[in-house]
């Protein structure tokens, strides 16, 4: 006789790629329904394929972070026709890097409001549905920048939005409790993503302090980079009913990185 699990429904914000495409993967291969949620619709469409191939239901949601109006249709219309179990709050940009009296306003604006503006719509929009799920839950993405590491020069503003998601998902483990909503945030470190497509970076080294790192910057791999499915792994767990007494808390998935920075 096999457990039977029933299946999620799961929107995953930023699946186009990276973290939130490993994400998809990992609710795939558990049968479970995933709303592919990101700017890019080709770029859905193709992790919407893998996830059917992997056993699981691709619903695809267009939609802009920053966006309320956006957000909020595309969050109702995923969410309304069978519920929704579980929110992965993972779309961000690591934007400008700059010195601060370099860094523009508008480039400040666009970080906070991608990565901090969107963490709190995605929240915000999908909470009233979460509400009417039994043992749900909400995974936010944040990063050791900004947590636990502040080595990276120019990155103020992203460092800003990471520190603020912690702290909202600490806030918000207290609030949500009553309603039977877990919230808890994953911190990665170096990871093989394509996040370095959106980041820019100018007059860094005027601002950099040099560090000399032990041989190798990730202890527990020798200098490699983690992959993304190594933070799936994580998001999956914390969705799932083996978390159900773990909310509020952060777990750091960079092979002991930041704890040599």
């Amino acid at each position: 006789m096999t457990d039977y699990r029933p299946s999620k429904r799961i929107i995953v914000t930023g699946a186009g790629s990276g973290i939130g495409r490993a994400s998809a993967m990992a609710f795939a291969r558990q049968g479970d329904t995933i709303g592919l949620l990101g700017r890019t619709e080709d770029e859905l469409r193709k992790v919407a394929e893998e996830v059917e191939q992997l056993g699981g239901t691709a619903e695809i949601l267009v939609a802009d972070v920053s966006d309320a109006k956006a957000m909020s249709s595309a969050i109702r219309q995923f969410s309304e026709r069978d519920g929704l179990h579980v929110m992965v709050v993972n779309a961000g940009i690591n934007g400008v890097w700059a010195p601060i009296a370099d860094l523009k306003p508008d480039e400040w604006d666009k970080t906070i409001a991608v990565n901090l503006r969107g963490s709190y719509l995605s929240i915000h929009f999908a909470v009233p549905y979460l509400r009417k799920s039994a043992k749900s839950a909400i995974v936010v993405i944040s990063s050791i920048n900004g947590t636990r590491t502040f080595t990276s020069a120019g990155a103020s503003a992203y460092a800003a939005t990471k520190a603020a998601q912690v702290a909202l998902v600490k806030q918000l483990a207290v609030e949500l409790a009553g309603d039977r909503i877990r919230i808890n945030a994953v911190c990665p470190g170096a990871i093989e993503t394509s996040i370095e497509n959106n980041t820019t970076r100018r007059d860094t080294e005027s601002v950099e302090v040099p560090v000399e790192f032990p041989d190798g910057d990730i202890p527990l791999t020798g200098g490699k980079s983690g992959k993304a499915s190594e933070v799936a792994s994580v998001v999956a767990f914390l969705a799932s009913d083996a978390a159900r007494h773990v909310t509020g808390s952060v777990i750091f998935v960079d092979g002991a990185q930041s704890l040599i920075r």
